[in-house]
């Protein structure tokens, strides 16, 4: 479940089931960069083909990154440097404020048990599949 908002697309989870949620055992799903980095870019290859868009949406990062590093990643963006870009993004910016979202918002977050894919064929997904439902049926015996 992520952190920032009880919609999943046009839909509003119910506040009694947040809440629980929220309460809840966390398993903490961590991947490394080098995947994160490669998904990204599959999922977000438009911004690969266009430099100057993805420039443009890094422009609301100004106050909050500052100046300097925005401008920074435009010019790695306009030179190619688009891998080291989203890695940058996600170490500096990302991955902190989901941090701090998922301790604010999730109380049993520092208890996470973390989880880490193999990689993304598909059978290491079924076998993350397989842990992830494997944990989440402890959790219910737990409970």
């Amino acid at each position: 479940m992520e952190s920032e908002s009880r919609k999943v697309g046009n839909v509003a989870v119910p506040i009694g089931l947040m809440d629980a949620l929220r309460q809840g055992s966390c398993l903490n799903l961590v991947a490394d960069h080098t995947q994160r980095v490669a998904l990204l870019m599959e999922d977000y290859a438009y911004f690969a083909r266009d430099a100057e868009a993805f420039c443009q949406r890094l422009d609301v990062l100004s106050e909050l990154r500052g100046k300097a590093v925005v401008a920074a990643w435009k010019t790695s963006l306009r030179l190619g440097h688009i891998e080291a870009v989203v890695q940058d993004l996600l170490v500096r910016h990302y991955d902190p404020g989901y941090l701090q979202s998922m301790q604010r918002n999730f109380l049993q977050f520092g208890n996470a048990q973390v989880l880490v894919p193999g990689g993304r064929s598909p059978e290491e997904m079924d076998a993350l599949a397989l842990n992830l439902l494997e944990h989440a049926g402890q959790a219910v015996r737990r409970a």
